[in-house]
């Protein structure tokens, strides 16, 4: 089994289909339909004879049950696309055979090396088959290793049909990385009873609490005019932003900040003396806590604008997603038959807060309560990826036992 999982994570790494955070279409790059016919392909092929993709690039598929108990209809989650901050073009991945312990150097980006005093996990990898980059795009992990789980637990299903199941529902959505996944989902085209994300972290690892997140859009006008001619006439808008932004304070920074640690997050600046802007993210584990940030904000703006009162400053708010603690508490089934699964795995399942969010905190928010799994891989977005294969087939391991018929 894992060498036709490595095989098939292979294989999907190399299909692009990096998301586009400023385009407002769903898909927001039309490359993410590679993966997903790709993936309808091969659902077909095992038989599967509903797998479809639709206009906005939903995959949806059904493994119908083979058992004669009722269960529920369970859903498993995984996202086609890849950060767009980071390319995922042309990925070249390195196959890391019997890993033995030491920093890992990237070939085609030696200045970028996988450490291990800054990867704890590489110590409990030691043996294991390691997929990385070769340090000029990202993986992909996040979240083709997902894919990876659920395609290599559906064939493995079909070709032992001794394992009984009740109805699997399977779904890979676009868009995750942009906040859109979940915007032209229906949960009448799912028609499943409770589902999980396949979106998670290091072995093991399971997760039912998330950030809940809003942005915040701050512009600031000002008044241009040739520099030469400008005395008592310029009003240049990004005194203002500096200014703004120098109210930030680092305690709040996401670099300092950890665990149940709120932050707020300056992610991109545009400005000219006529019109500036900011984007922040702001991130909190309650509703309260969220609403203290945009009181904060507030405050700021107002001590800006009394700094630079010739300067218009505006600032709107965005709902992103809300924390699925709260609403998981309703259905403790879903939470406790994840955790046996892991168990039955042979693992020690532990609840870990996503200093994030996923499909799931949406999905919950919509009545479908969607815990996180584990993917094995670690430092999503970035040139240092890393996929441990073993912990692939942990992942695989578990979902299996997820969807098995329970004993009465």
């Amino acid at each position: 089994m894992k060498e036709k999982i490595l095989n098939r994570f292979l294989r999907y790494v190399k299909i692009d289909t990096q998301s586009d955070k400023h385009s407002t279409s769903v898909p927001s790059t039309h490359n993410q339909f590679d993966l997903a016919n790709t993936l309808v392909d091969e659902l077909q092929s095992l038989g599967i004879s509903d797998a479809y993709v639709n206009e906005h690039c939903y995959v949806f598929a059904t493994l119908r049950s083979n058992c004669m108990t009722n269960e529920p209809v369970i859903a498993l989650f995984a996202h086609l696309d890849t950060s767009p901050d980071v390319s995922g073009a042309k990925v070249n991945p390195q196959v890391i055979s019997h890993y033995n312990g030491e920093d890992i150097i990237l070939p085609n980006n030696p200045s970028v090396i996988i450490a291990v005093s800054e990867n704890p996990h590489l110590k409990e990898s030691i043996g294991h088959t390691i997929v990385t980059t070769d340090g000029t795009t990202l993986l992909g992990s996040d979240d083709k290793a997902g894919i990876t789980a659920i395609m290599s637990c559906i064939e493995y299903l079909i070709a032992n049909p001794g394992i009984k199941h009740g109805d699997i529902r399977i779904c890979f959505t676009p868009d995750e990385e942009t906040g859109n996944g979940i915007t032209h989902f229906s949960l009448d085209e799912l028609r499943a009873d409770f589902g999980y994300t396949v979106d998670g972290g290091f072995i093991g690892e399971l997760n039912k609490e998330t950030f809940s997140a809003d942005s915040a859009t701050i512009e600031f006008k000002g008044v241009d005019m040739h520099p030469g001619y400008a005395k008592d006439k310029m009003i240049n808008s990004m005194k203002a932003l500096a200014f703004f932004l120098e109210q930030l304070p680092d305690h709040l920074a996401p670099e300092h900040t950890s665990g149940y640690e709120p932050y707020i997050h300056p992610a991109s600046i545009h400005g000219s003396v006529a019109l500036s802007g900011i984007d922040l993210l702001l991130r909190d584990f309650s509703d309260d806590g969220l609403q203290r940030l945009r009181t904060f904000i507030d405050t700021i703006i107002k001590r800006t604008q009394q700094k630079f009162p010739e300067t218009s400053i505006t600032v709107s708010y965005k709902e992103s997603y809300r924390n699925m603690a709260q609403a998981l508490t309703l259905f403790p089934h879903s939470t406790e038959r994840v955790e046996k699964a892991t168990i039955k795995a042979g693992l020690s399942p532990y609840w870990v807060p996503i200093r994030g969010g996923t499909d799931g905190s949406k999905l919950t928010a919509l009545g479908l309560p969607t815990p996180n799994i584990f993917t094995a891989a670690c430092n999503a977005h970035s040139l240092t990826e890393w996929q441990s294969i073993d912990g692939l087939v942990s992942v695989v391991d578990t979902l299996v036992n997820l969807v098995s018929c329970q004993p009465e």
